[in-house]
């Protein structure tokens, strides 16, 4: 996300304007998008007096992370951190959940050894931050999606409390119409619905800024939307998601529908979402991108207009900041997206990159930016404009594959020919190496950071291959949290090393302490795999269920999976006599118990075995918000126990 802070920087709907009201009437909301057509016409002028910067190219770059609690759970203690780094302001920001921060690095001229110098930046703020979290009780990990989130942390009460977050929240939910769906496969499979867009902030991101020149806009543009795949594929960092392995990197499917604002009549119709790549290239300039998504996409944020109009202060000389053009533009989450912004009083355009993850380290994120821009410049300066040399959709092909597959997708490229991501990777680092000295970098750093993408590569050990093989490891040994819970754990231990993801150790079994703090919660202990019934089943068929499934209680659910009753096999005894004293079918509405006592997912264990004890229940069904979410049982109870005695 980002923040107006410096000049370089550009708002986004959640770092953007901080006098955002949760309301606003009809007559602002007009207001708002006559400044959005009065900012883009004055980008026009700007752009035809070449008023913008041309005589040097800057990167830049930002960290997202979570905050983590002793066992690796998310920690929602952002503005406690934030304090201690002294508030949310020019460097360290807060994100949409409380347990995301953000630091945004020094923007730098592109060339000797400015990602030495952006390296050291990150390693500095990440170290600042880590003191700050640690005097909270808490950890700080660069990772695409932490693996330990879970429902629970979909709460409102995890959103940090500023209007601009609930106010985005209301008006993407109000857009949306409905709860939000999400549907996502890969080795498991995630189908599941959820009404509010905090979703969002199970993703985070190392976000990458371009400095480009108006005349070269297009032409480069296309380029970096052709370089994203094979950097993305070897950069994948994010493939468990509420314990399923999903994509090599989840966070591609997951923002896409974390955001969707769209009905389902305009998604049947063709309308592109809020989270989009493309779909063809850019033939014109930066001026037609900002036209078209004014035109296609609703506003989301409005904002109290400014004292001067663009135009009047391009009469007095002055250059306008476009701030409703910038927050609108924040609002759109093109994977490559342009920005506008001023420095020292002269305008710009940038190519924000927004696919690459957080993570592994820092020496990781510098190295897959390094191949990043340079392949960007290699592509547009050895091949010109790519969109004359291959269909644009072989290129969105691409990046799906790259982000469902990573290093085992096949890629299109501008020769014609499919190849392995691996392949394709070590085939352009050559050509990234050349795009890097065109801008003056230092050989040195070409070389130290491409051959780590290479040695990456050629390992194939990136940050998702080892959450992957970990956590398969442990998951035959240990139940799915505590997997999960020592995968975060293993994680954070050998990112804070420094040690480049390809050289990680595999994941250890882990210690007696931490293997405790896997039971704490109903949660991290309760069956999800249900056989449930309904109300109107026969008590025949939970006989029979039960008897096939070797269990002693059956959840009854309705249709749209709210709890209603339990059965269980002292229900199944009443029925069988009931059954003999009348003729007829016995249903299950008839006999189960409705009067249920439940726990939800976030119960203390000890909680849950003394309401256990109390009624003399050997079951207890997890509910949230009256959903059923698994159930625990004495049996249960029983395996926690035998591990911890282990």
């Amino acid at each position: 996300m980002l923040v107006a802070v410096r000049p370089f920087r550009l708002p986004s709907a959640a770092m953007g304007r901080q006098d955002i009201d949760l309301t606003w009437s009809a007559e602002e909301l007009a207001a708002f998008e006559e400044r959005l057509v009065k900012d883009a016409d004055a980008l026009e002028t700007m752009l035809k007096e070449d008023l913008f910067e041309t005589d040097i190219r800057r990167i830049g770059m930002e960290q997202e992370f979570f905050l983590i609690d002793e066992h690796g759970r998310p920690a929602p203690r952002a503005m406690e951190v934030l304090e201690a780094l002294g508030g949310p302001g020019s460097v360290y920001q807060t994100e949409l959940a409380l347990y995301n921060v953000e630091v945004a690095l020094k923007p730098r001229e592109f060339k000797g050894d400015c990602f030495g110098l952006i390296e050291s930046d990150l390693r500095r703020h990440l170290a600042e931050i880590r003191r700050a979290a640690q005097r909270s009780g808490v950890n700080v990990v660069a990772i695409g999606i932490l693996p330990t989130l879970g429902w629970e942390h979909l709460g409102l009460d995890y959103m940090t409390p500023m209007p601009r977050y609930a106010a985005l929240n209301r008006s993407v939910v109000a857009m949306r119409g409905g709860d939000f769906r999400f549907q996502i496969r890969g080795t498991d499979s995630l189908q599941a619905t959820h009404d509010n867009v905090l979703m969002e902030a199970f993703n985070t991101s190392f976000q990458l800024h371009l400095q480009v020149a108006p005349n070269e806009f297009a032409r480069m543009y296309n380029a970096m939307q052709l370089a994203s795949a094979p950097v993305l594929a070897a950069a994948g960092n994010s493939p468990l998601l509420l314990g399923a392995r999903l994509w090599e990197e989840t966070r591609i499917a997951l923002f896409r529908q974390s955001v969707d604002t769209r009905t389902d009549h305009h998604a049947s119709r063709g309308s592109r979402p809020r989270v989009f790549f493309g779909d063809k290239w850019l033939t014109t300039g930066v001026l037609d991108v900002f036209r078209e998504d004014i035109a296609r996409y609703r506003v989301v944020l409005p904002m109290p207009d400014d004292a001067d109009t663009p135009q009047a202060m391009l009469a007095r000389g002055e250059i306008p900041k476009l701030s409703a053009l910038a927050l609108h533009n924040g609002t759109i989450y093109r994977w490559n997206r342009p920005c506008y912004g001023v420095a020292d009083g002269k305008p710009h355009l940038r190519i924000e990159n927004r696919p690459l993850p957080a993570g592994p380290t820092a020496v990781d994120g510098i190295a897959n930016s390094a191949y990043l821009f340079g392949l960007t410049l290699g592509i547009a300066e050895q091949y010109g404009d790519p969109a004359g040399r291959m269909p644009f959709h072989d290129v969105q092909a691409n990046f799906y594959n790259a982000a469902s597959n990573g290093l085992r997708a096949s890629l299109h490229w501008v020769d014609g020919r499919s190849r392995p991501a691996d392949e394709l990777v070590l085939l352009t680092l050559p050509l990234a190496a050349e795009g890097l000295r065109s801008q003056g970098v230092k050989e040195s750093e070409i070389n130290r950071l491409l051959d780590l993408v290479s040695e990456r590569v050629t390992s194939g050990q990136t940050g998702s291959r080892w959450m992957l093989t970990s956590f398969n490891k442990l998951r035959h040994v240990m139940p799915k949290d505590e997997a999960l819970q020592s995968v975060v754990l293993d994680y954070l231990a050998r990112q804070r090393t420094g040690l480049p993801v390809h050289e990680w150790g595999p994941a250890e079994m882990p210690d007696r302490e931490r293997r405790r703090a896997a039971y704490q919660k109903v949660g991290q202990i309760m069956t999800t795999d249900l056989v449930t019934v309904q109300a109107h089943d026969t008590v025949s068929l939970a006989e029979a269920m039960m008897r096939w499934e070797k269990i002693r209680h059956v959840p009854v659910e309705d249709e749209n999976g709210d709890l209603v009753g339990i059965f269980s096999m002292k229900d199944l005894v009443r029925a069988m006599r009931e059954s003999v004293e009348r003729s007829g079918t016995v249903t299950i509405g008839e006999i189960m118990q409705s009067d249920v006592v439940t726990v939800s997912p976030d119960t203390s264990t000890l909680d849950a075995i003394k309401i256990m004890q109390e009624h003399g229940f050997s079951a207890l069904p997890v509910v949230r918000e009256g959903k059923l979410m698994g159930i625990v049982t004495e049996a249960d109870f029983l395996v926690v126990t035998q591990r911890l005695l282990e």
